[in-house]
Protein backbone atom coordinates (compact mmCIF):
# COMPACT_ATOMS: atom_id res chain seq x y z
CA UNK A 1 0.00 0.00 0.00
CA UNK A 2 1.28 3.46 -0.87
CA UNK A 3 1.98 5.85 1.98
CA UNK A 4 -0.46 8.71 2.38
CA UNK A 5 2.14 11.21 1.10
CA UNK A 6 2.23 9.18 -2.11
CA UNK A 7 -1.41 9.98 -2.89
CA UNK A 8 -2.81 12.70 -5.07
CA UNK A 9 -6.33 13.91 -5.68
CA UNK A 10 -7.48 15.00 -9.10
CA UNK A 11 -10.32 17.50 -8.77
CA UNK A 12 -12.34 17.19 -11.98
CA UNK A 13 -15.56 18.73 -13.23
CA UNK A 14 -17.10 15.28 -12.71
CA UNK A 15 -15.87 14.81 -9.13
CA UNK A 16 -12.65 13.86 -7.28
CA UNK A 17 -10.36 10.94 -8.11
CA UNK A 18 -7.80 9.86 -5.50
CA UNK A 19 -4.75 7.95 -6.71
CA UNK A 20 -2.14 6.02 -4.71
CA UNK A 21 1.31 6.12 -6.34
CA UNK A 22 3.96 3.37 -6.36
CA UNK A 23 7.39 5.03 -5.95
CA UNK A 24 9.02 1.71 -5.01
CA UNK A 25 8.06 0.19 -8.39
CA UNK A 26 8.32 3.26 -10.64
CA UNK A 27 10.57 5.81 -8.90
CA UNK A 28 11.45 7.97 -11.92
CA UNK A 29 7.88 8.04 -13.14
CA UNK A 30 6.41 8.94 -9.74
CA UNK A 31 9.06 11.64 -9.24
CA UNK A 32 8.27 13.06 -12.70
CA UNK A 33 4.49 13.00 -12.08
CA UNK A 34 4.81 14.62 -8.65
CA UNK A 35 7.03 17.37 -10.06
CA UNK A 36 4.25 18.22 -12.53
CA UNK A 37 1.74 18.13 -9.64
CA UNK A 38 3.92 20.39 -7.46
CA UNK A 39 4.41 22.82 -10.36
CA UNK A 40 0.63 23.13 -10.84
CA UNK A 41 1.09 21.89 -14.40
CA UNK A 42 -2.05 19.73 -14.38
CA UNK A 43 -4.34 22.50 -13.09
CA UNK A 44 -6.91 23.51 -15.73
CA UNK A 45 -5.93 20.70 -18.11
CA UNK A 46 -8.27 18.25 -19.82
CA UNK A 47 -9.02 14.59 -20.05
CA UNK A 48 -8.63 15.02 -23.80
CA UNK A 49 -8.82 11.39 -24.96
CA UNK A 50 -11.67 9.18 -23.79
CA UNK A 51 -12.12 5.72 -25.28
CA UNK A 52 -15.04 3.73 -23.89
CA UNK A 53 -13.94 0.28 -22.71
CA UNK A 54 -10.26 1.26 -22.79
CA UNK A 55 -8.98 4.39 -21.02
CA UNK A 56 -9.25 8.07 -20.20
CA UNK A 57 -6.15 10.19 -20.90
CA UNK A 58 -5.14 13.63 -19.71
CA UNK A 59 -2.36 15.87 -18.52
CA UNK A 60 -1.17 17.56 -21.69
CA UNK A 61 -3.82 19.91 -23.08
CA UNK A 62 -5.66 22.99 -21.90
CA UNK A 63 -9.15 24.05 -23.00
CA UNK A 64 -9.35 24.40 -26.77
CA UNK A 65 -6.95 21.44 -27.16
CA UNK A 66 -3.96 23.75 -26.68
CA UNK A 67 -0.95 21.54 -25.96
CA UNK A 68 1.20 22.50 -22.98
CA UNK A 69 5.00 22.64 -23.07
CA UNK A 70 6.55 19.82 -21.03
CA UNK A 71 9.86 18.90 -19.52
CA UNK A 72 12.08 16.36 -21.36
CA UNK A 73 10.84 12.75 -21.62
CA UNK A 74 11.72 10.12 -19.05
CA UNK A 75 12.89 6.51 -19.26
CA UNK A 76 10.12 3.93 -19.50
CA UNK A 77 9.82 1.85 -16.30
CA UNK A 78 7.14 -0.52 -17.65
CA UNK A 79 9.22 -3.59 -16.74
CA UNK A 80 8.24 -3.05 -13.08
CA UNK A 81 5.83 -6.00 -12.95
CA UNK A 82 2.69 -3.86 -12.61
CA UNK A 83 -0.18 -4.59 -14.99
CA UNK A 84 -2.38 -2.16 -16.89
CA UNK A 85 -5.46 -3.32 -14.99
CA UNK A 86 -8.74 -1.48 -14.47
CA UNK A 87 -8.17 1.58 -12.29
CA UNK A 88 -4.41 1.65 -12.78
CA UNK A 89 -2.66 4.89 -13.73
CA UNK A 90 0.02 4.71 -16.45
CA UNK A 91 2.15 7.09 -18.48
CA UNK A 92 1.15 7.89 -22.03
CA UNK A 93 3.91 7.89 -24.61
CA UNK A 94 4.45 7.64 -28.35
CA UNK A 95 3.83 4.04 -29.52
CA UNK A 96 7.11 3.81 -31.43
CA UNK A 97 9.24 5.56 -28.77
CA UNK A 98 9.32 3.74 -25.41
CA UNK A 99 11.19 6.54 -23.62
CA UNK A 100 8.93 9.40 -24.75
CA UNK A 101 6.62 9.91 -21.73
CA UNK A 102 6.43 13.46 -20.40
CA UNK A 103 3.29 14.72 -18.60
CA UNK A 104 0.39 12.78 -20.10
CA UNK A 105 -1.10 9.88 -18.18
CA UNK A 106 -4.08 7.59 -18.52
CA UNK A 107 -6.39 5.61 -16.30
CA UNK A 108 -7.26 2.13 -17.55
CA UNK A 109 -11.02 1.58 -17.55
CA UNK A 110 -10.62 -2.16 -18.09
CA UNK A 111 -7.77 -4.69 -17.92
CA UNK A 112 -5.50 -3.79 -20.85
CA UNK A 113 -3.02 -6.67 -21.06
CA UNK A 114 -1.85 -5.51 -24.50
CA UNK A 115 -0.33 -2.43 -22.82
CA UNK A 116 1.78 -4.48 -20.37
CA UNK A 117 5.53 -4.96 -20.70
CA UNK A 118 6.37 -8.13 -22.69
CA UNK A 119 9.97 -7.51 -23.71
CA UNK A 120 12.63 -4.95 -24.70
CA UNK A 121 11.53 -4.33 -28.32
CA UNK A 122 9.67 -1.04 -28.87
CA UNK A 123 6.46 -2.89 -29.74
CA UNK A 124 6.67 -4.99 -26.55
CA UNK A 125 8.04 -2.60 -23.93
CA UNK A 126 4.62 -1.56 -22.58
CA UNK A 127 3.28 1.46 -20.76
CA UNK A 128 4.52 2.21 -17.25
CA UNK A 129 1.97 1.71 -14.48
CA UNK A 130 2.78 3.94 -11.51
CA UNK A 131 -0.40 4.22 -9.47
CA UNK A 132 -4.01 3.18 -9.00
CA UNK A 133 -7.33 4.79 -8.24
CA UNK A 134 -8.26 4.21 -4.58
CA UNK A 135 -11.32 6.48 -4.48
CA UNK A 136 -13.44 7.85 -7.29
CA UNK A 137 -13.58 5.02 -9.81
CA UNK A 138 -17.23 5.98 -10.31
CA UNK A 139 -15.93 9.38 -11.48
CA UNK A 140 -13.61 7.65 -13.96
CA UNK A 141 -16.58 5.62 -15.20
CA UNK A 142 -18.66 8.80 -15.65
CA UNK A 143 -15.86 10.41 -17.64
CA UNK A 144 -15.48 7.27 -19.73
CA UNK A 145 -19.14 7.60 -20.73
CA UNK A 146 -19.02 11.14 -22.13
CA UNK A 147 -19.72 11.55 -25.86
CA UNK A 148 -16.62 12.03 -28.02
CA UNK A 149 -15.74 12.87 -31.62
CA UNK A 150 -12.65 13.60 -33.73
CA UNK A 151 -11.29 17.12 -33.31
CA UNK A 152 -8.54 18.27 -35.63
CA UNK A 153 -5.88 15.55 -35.70
CA UNK A 154 -7.15 14.05 -32.43
CA UNK A 155 -9.71 11.27 -32.08
CA UNK A 156 -11.95 10.44 -29.11
CA UNK A 157 -12.06 14.03 -27.81
CA UNK A 158 -14.95 14.76 -25.43
CA UNK A 159 -17.58 16.99 -27.04
CA UNK A 160 -17.65 19.03 -23.82
CA UNK A 161 -14.39 19.70 -21.98
CA UNK A 162 -13.64 17.28 -19.13
CA UNK A 163 -11.60 19.58 -16.93
CA UNK A 164 -8.96 18.61 -14.39
CA UNK A 165 -9.47 21.69 -12.23
CA UNK A 166 -6.46 21.01 -10.01
CA UNK A 167 -4.30 18.17 -8.70
CA UNK A 168 -3.01 18.14 -5.14
CA UNK A 169 -0.81 15.97 -2.97
CA UNK A 170 -2.56 14.58 0.07
CA UNK A 171 -0.61 15.08 3.30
Amino acid sequence: MARRDHRVRLHTGHGPITVALFPERAPLTVRNFLQYVDDGFYDETLFHRVIHGFLIQGGGFQAGMVQKTTRPPIRNEAANGLRNARGRLAMARLPEEPDSATSQFFINTRDNDALDHRGPAAADCGYCVFGEVVEGMEVVDRIEGVPTAPRGRHEHVPLQDVLIERVERLA
